[in-house]
């Protein structure tokens, strides 16, 4: 059992034994280390204010993620490097990313500039030549309300250009052995039996330290539970970090299957997913920004049952089945039936997701669309998962449907899979009553996102959407074309 939380910052060893469960690694930042230049702004993950750059050893290899450190807690940083804009400057020189920005004016009033700064880092840390999306992908978790991104994607494009003049090139292999140095298979436990933040290193030691602490919080990215924190001021006493759980990480594929562990990452996820099919892809691109996908876990997405989570129904659409465990004890159920009513699961005190398992598609159709007001880093009105297994004459001997936005948990369109199931994919009166079919399967909400009829009327749209798509194999009247020229070449 180890006491404390350990992590390196600036060449050192940084150890923390006396620290509330709740601390964000933002508020450690600024008012304990008194490193102010990270700053914060919306407390809650979207503005990127807040961003800092985590290196973590993977499979031996030495990554550069970026995070929002307002909604990270500071145990979740426990064996990796935290840098931050104060540490990118050497010998009087700034980095190419920050004397790119300086050369191309990215920056007005200044504030958010060093969370710009850090995601480019990131994105610079990679060594790659990433076309433009792949710039903009970088900075849609970055909110600047007065450069504009012109001058700043600009700035992107000249430090990606000076991958020669690398600060960092020299100190990677020593942050590297300093990072295997400071791992050990030793569980965390630092507070009490009262009040504690805890690591568990193993799936046994989770299951014991949960079943005899059911009352605890699971913490796996914290971009949901973060916010408890910052914006409920939620107390939570006693915190489980699931990030140290060895082997919960898992990506397996065999059988004509492929299992994600429930501490997947969401980055991490996209290319499992991705592999399957590019509506996946493009799903998974769109989901949050960089820093929400390097912290955010499928398990998490999965247990904190948001109804407008965008993980879920594409998963129910493929057939997963949801694997968790209490104690010794080891349970599966197909991903749909776990979501019981808003906000509540079948899952019992002490219980947890170990992870997921769908069937690739093999022939399957598989749609998926999400509709957002906002393109980028924004969360769906509705959101539609679509897969059709046809018969050699085109007649649909299995439909799986579901839908995100549209109840209070993200469900199957169990009326409308019955109105297409028997009939031909391009049976447009079948098609039809499907769409009408939707009313039985769902009484949406009004909120501020959308009206119920809005609701109604673009689910029924996705549906007839997937439907022309796949009977047709023409797209040219349903996608933009950036998006059609992203599914052909994957086909």
């Amino acid at each position: 059992m180890r006491r404390t939380i350990r992590f390196l910052r600036r060449n050192e060893t940084v150890e923390v034994g006396n620290v509330e469960p709740r601390t964000t690694l933002l508020d450690w930042l600024r008012l304990t280390e008194r490193s102010t230049g990270t700053k914060e702004g919306c407390g809650e993950g979207d503005c990127g204010a807040c961003t800092v750059v985590l290196r973590r050893l993977v499979d031996g290899r030495l990554v550069s993620e970026p995070v929002n450190a307002c909604i990270l807690l500071l145990g979740q940083v426990d064996g990796a490097e935290v840098l931050t804009v104060e540490d990118l400057a050497a010998d009087g020189r700034l980095h190419p990313v920050q004397q790119a920005m300086v050369e191309r004016h990215g920056s007005q009033c200044g504030f958010c500039t060093p969370g710009i700064v850090m995601s480019l880092l990131a994105l610079y840390e990679t060594g790659e030549a990433p076309d433009r999306q792949g710039v903009t992908d970088a900075l849609a978790g970055n909110l600047c309300r007065c450069t504009g991104y012109r001058p700043i994607v600009a700035a992107a494009f000249d430090a990606l250009g000076r991958i020669e003049a690398d600060p960092f090139a020299q100190r990677r292999l020593d942050v590297a052995g300093a990072l295997a140095a400071l791992r050990d298979e030793a569980d965390v436990f630092v507070g009490d039996e009262r009040s504690f933040f805890a690591a568990p290193a193993s799936t046994d030691a989770l299951a014991r330290l949960y079943l005899g602490h059911p009352d605890a919080t699971l913490v796996a990215g914290a971009t949901d539970v973060g916010l408890w924190v910052t914006k409920a001021l939620a107390d939570l006493p006693k915190i489980i970090w699931l990030g140290r759980v060895a082997g919960l990480d898992a990506v397996a594929e065999e059988h004509g299957t492929l299992t994600l562990g429930a501490t997947v990452t969401l980055a991490r996820a996209r290319e499992a997913l991705g592999a399957l099919d590019p509506d996946l892809d493009e799903l998974m691109r769109r989901f949050g920004s960089q820093q929400v996908r390097a912290s955010g876990t499928v398990g998490g997405n999965i247990a904190n049952g948001s109804p407008i989570g965008d993980l879920a129904p594409a998963l129910i659409a493929l057939g997963a089945t949801l694997h968790l465990r209490r104690g010794d004890g080891r349970r599966s159920l197909p991903l749909e039936d776990f979501f019981l009513d808003y906000r509540k699961q079948d899952r019992q005190p002490g219980e947890f997701v170990t992870g997921v398992t769908v069937r690739k598609p093999a022939g399957r159709h598989v749609r998926v669309f999400k509709v957002t007001k906002r393109f980028d880093e924004d969360i769906s009105a509705v959101m539609g998962a679509f897969c059709f297994d046809l018969a050699d004459n085109g007649t649909v001997r299995e439909a799986r449907i579901a839908y995100g936005g549209m109840a209070g948990i993200p469900k199957r369109a169990r009326a409308a899979e019955v109105a297409l199931t028997g009939a031909a994919i391009d049976d447009h009166a079948a098609a039809e009553r499907a769409a009408a079919a939707l009313d039985a399967d769902f009484a949406p909400l009004t909120d501020h996102r959308a009206s119920a009829a809005y609701r109604r009327r673009v689910a029924g749209n996705l549906l007839m959407k997937a439907l022309m798509e796949i009977a047709t194999g023409d797209d040219a009247a349903t996608r933009l074309i950036a998006h059609r020229e992203v599914r052909h070449a994957a086909e």
